[in-house]
């Protein structure tokens, strides 16, 4: 499901419980120096990242200070992160000028102890070239490093390298908990959301979404801002030429954390032909 860019006036986006992905939670909050938000979701854990500005942070007495580091947009400098526990109650002070803060969740059941991610222990991967025309770098804020420590939730930050392309290419997809023959795992099941931002933010992209194979699917405009939900099928997206596309990426895992990715039978032979998309796959485990 596509939702157009809004004002959500620091609203959930995607709230708990959603009707399309229950596992995820997003909201955008916007604060002018000094100003605080303070928020609970039960039943979910929470990460804290700011696309632009700097806040601090407080986890029921535990403070973590000067989270974020960027300025005028998401390409100004690298994320940070705080780590929130299930159902905790967290208060977030802007101590910049202003700060949009993405607050991302997945459905969880037990309580872990926070913690706070900086730029020296973000995870990142480039993969893709400019002649297969998927070209990216992902930064994991959530990744693999950080098993054990977190329950279902990954978050991560992509960015599309030079102007146009395709990303989440092949297309896959994460919406059935299943196993081969012999027991192993094929595929997990894992609700995504996506918050997109172009550069200049004028630009535009289309995330299609193909729900069977040989069959049209649906395919939807984005723009700055754009908010889009995955609880099932394929879903490669694009940029048109002379943009560069940034999106903010929520996974929430039903029954593991680790996400293991159907890919399209049609396109998978191209997994051998793109540079790099084997280490990608990997840092999402």
């Amino acid at each position: 499901m596509h939702i157009a860019p809004h004002d959500n006036r620091n609203i959930p986006i995607v709230d708990a419980n959603d009707a399309s992905v229950p596992l995820n939670y997003l909201n955008i909050v916007k604060l002018q120096k000094g100003q605080a938000f303070t928020y609970q979701v039960p039943g979910y854990e929470t990460c804290v990242t700011p696309a632009t500005g700097t806040v601090d942070v407080e986890i029921e007495g535990v403070e973590y200070m000067a989270i974020g580091n960027r300025g005028t947009d998401v390409w100004d400098g690298e994320p940070e992160g705080v780590y929130v526990p299930v159902g905790a109650k967290v208060t977030i002070v802007c101590t910049s000028d202003a700060t949009e803060t993405f607050i991302a969740g997945a459905r969880y059941d037990k309580v872990l102890d926070p913690f706070d991610v900086r730029v020296a222990e973000i995870d990142t991967v480039q993969y893709g070239s400019d002649d297969t025309k998927t070209h990216r770098k992902i930064k994991h804020i959530l990744g693999t490093k950080y098993h054990g420590k977190v329950g279902r939730l990954l978050v991560s930050e992509l960015f599309t390298v030079g102007q146009g392309g395709w990303s989440g290419f092949p297309a896959h997809k994460h919406d059935t908990d299943r196993k081969d023959a012999d027991g192993n795992i094929i595929e997990t099941r894992h609700d995504e959301t996506y918050n997109f931002r172009f550069r200049p933010n004028f630009g535009s992209g289309v995330q299609i979404v193909q729900h069977e194979e040989g069959k049209p699917g649906e395919a939807h405009q984005l723009m700055d801002g754009s908010t889009i939900t995955l609880p099932s099928g394929y879903h490669p997206c694009a940029v048109m030429p002379g943009y560069e596309m940034y999106y903010f990426t929520i996974l929430g895992g039903l029954s593991q954390r680790s996400l293991v990715q159907f890919f399209q039978p049609t396109h998978a032979a191209q997994i051998e032909t793109i540079p790099g998309i084997k280490d990608m796959i990997a840092k999402f485990k």
